[in-house]
């Protein structure tokens, strides 16, 4: 293992994007002791050394010494800096593409891994994908920046440009690329969204159960965010359990208040628009997770 030992423990989040990634490590670091960087998710971090790697599916022979000690060298800074707590939680969606790579340099993770119905996903990765609920682009790229490595940086600019120029400048009806790039992706481009979208939650969700499925029981707790926003206080008592954190009930409480269930069930309208090719994209997955549709 290249680096030093962690005195920490890394808790990393694993799901598709549009999961409810966030809102749980939300959650999880309005309460003591859990720290994570002031941005949406550290993408360049993971990537640095293997920018060349055409999708996000970087494989665990490219977990290089180098790589797994800037890597690890980011985590043990936001420890520092955020005051040295006991979690370090960590969520990038195109993770869920590469957890064995993830897991050679993080040996020591935690993982939560949360699941959401696919054809939810898709409603929602779909207005994604078009610039519905597009972050602001500078504020967002600026908060990102802050933690890409300054070689990179001037890449990772242009790629940000060019997957919204054409949105921008109205010529497309979509970003050119969003989310967690699986393989093949960059060769769909003609393709109806929607399945662009099934096949991308399906690829997350598919790589992520084969890899959990080699990883020992007690370092991963898998959860769905129906059961989430139902029943917020109990899931996230839950997790402290699996996490061996103890914290008072009202602080709990409060994390807990950040959860609305009022975005379950709205990609069932899509039912009916999408063809029984792109259902199928999704059948096996829905049925792994215990989903009828």
């Amino acid at each position: 293992m290249s680096g030093e030992n962690l005195k920490f423990t890394p808790v990393v989040i694993i799901g598709a994007g549009r999961s409810g990634t966030n809102v749980l490590r939300d959650m999880l670091t309005r309460m003591p002791g859990f720290a994570t960087w002031n941005c949406d998710e550290i993408n360049p971090i993971w990537r640095h050394g293997n920018l060349s790697w055409p999708d996000d599916e970087i494989p665990v022979q490219a977990a290089t010494p180098r790589v797994r000690r800037y890597i690890r060298g980011a985590f043990q800074r936001i420890w520092s800096q955020e005051g040295q707590p006991r979690f370090v939680v960590e969520k990038t969606c195109a993770n869920s593409l590469r957890v064995p790579f993830v897991d050679t340099v993080l040996p020591e993770a935690k993982y939560l891994y949360i699941v959401r119905s696919g054809i939810d996903v898709v409603a929602s990765a779909r207005k994604r994908w078009q610039g519905d609920l597009e972050i602001p682009g500078l504020p967002y790229f600026a908060a990102k920046a802050r933690y890409t490595p300054l070689s990179d940086l001037p890449i990772y600019a242009w790629s940000f440009i060019r997957s919204r120029l054409g949105l921008m400048l109205g010529k497309n009806k979509r970003l050119s690329v969003w989310g967690p790039r699986f393989a093949g992706m960059s060769e769909m481009g003609e393709s109806p969204l929607e399945e662009i979208c099934a096949r991308q939650w399906s690829a997350c969700i598919n790589s992520a159960d084969e890899a959990f499925a080699r990883i020992a029981s007690e370092r991963v707790m898998t959860l769905r965010y129906e059961d989430l926003t139902a029943n917020p206080t109990a899931v996230l008592t839950e997790i402290l359990g699996f996490l061996e954190a103890e914290t008072d009930a009202a602080t709990i409480s409060k994390s807990a208040d950040l959860v609305h269930s009022t975005s379950v069930g709205k990609g069932r309208a899509l039912l009916e628009e999408l063809p029984l090719s792109t259902l199928g994209i999704l059948k096996a997955p829905l049925a792994a997770h215990g989903y009828e549709d």
